[in-house]
């Protein structure tokens, strides 16, 4: 099940407005936070999943979608766009030390 609320929604109507809705990418990234799921803008790979949801298409590797389903897109005022899925990650224990927030990537 792949889910694009309706915050989000709106969030991307504004953000490509009279631009060409270009697939966006869910993938798993890591960094100062640990590891989460990530969108960014991509093209199709033989390998995705493709979800046409509003307008717009979502594609994600075929075997990360199956660890992480059921998948929603979410928006937040506060803390921007959010991927929800099954996985659960393991708790961070802080920055990276390069970012100035202390702690490690580990």
């Amino acid at each position: 099940m792949f889910v694009l609320n309706p915050a989000a929604k709106e969030q991307l109507d504004m953000h490509f407005g009279d631009k060409d809705k270009e697939p966006i990418r869910i993938y798993l990234s890591s960094g100062c936070g640990g590891p989460r799921l990530g969108l960014a803008l991509d093209d199709k790979k033989a390998t995705d999943q493709v979800f046409e949801v509003d307008g717009y298409s979502f594609v994600m590797e075929t075997s990360l979608f199956e660890e992480a389903k059921p998948v929603t897109v979410t928006f937040d005022q506060n803390m921007g766009f959010a991927v929800q899925s099954s996985l659960v990650f393991p708790a961070s224990k802080g920055g990276c030390s390069s970012c100035g927030c202390g702690g490690s990537c580990g």
